[in-house]
């Protein structure tokens, strides 16, 4: 038996503001659910190409000093894809060159305060 694939799923204090985070590093929303009398969305499947995450509205608060997992996002260019991040206005680290990421590799923190390394495919 194999796997198809491995999707992670992280809570977050507001679904709306995650959204709007990842849209910019590529991501469109697959499908979203929002409660009977709700009026924004308690949950989103995110996908960029075969890059697919789904977030949860937290039913407590969020500890930013307490995300211990870190989600590695893998891109074709790390230098343009960090000055595309840039340019949108998201903070991303300097880039760093581990023996396991010889062009580079860079992190990025969401609102939550989860770690985003971005390194190449």
């Amino acid at each position: 038996m194999s796997l198809g694939s491995l999707v992670p799923m992280a809570f977050v204090k507001s679904v709306p503001q995650s959204i709007a985070f990842y849209r910019k590093l590529g991501f469109a929303e697959g499908n979203t659910h929002t409660p009977e009398g709700g009026t924004e969305p308690v949950w989103v499947w995110l996908r960029s190409g075969g890059a697919h995450l789904m977030l949860a509205k937290a039913s407590d608060p969020v500890d930013p000093t307490a995300q211990a997992v870190l989600f590695y996002v893998y891109c074709d260019d790390v230098l343009a894809f960090r000055s595309q991040l840039l340019q949108a206005g998201i903070e991303a680290g300097p880039v760093q060159h581990p023996f396991y990421a010889p062009r580079g590799e860079f992190r990025v923190i969401d609102p939550d305060g989860y770690v985003l390394m971005i390194t190449h495919t």
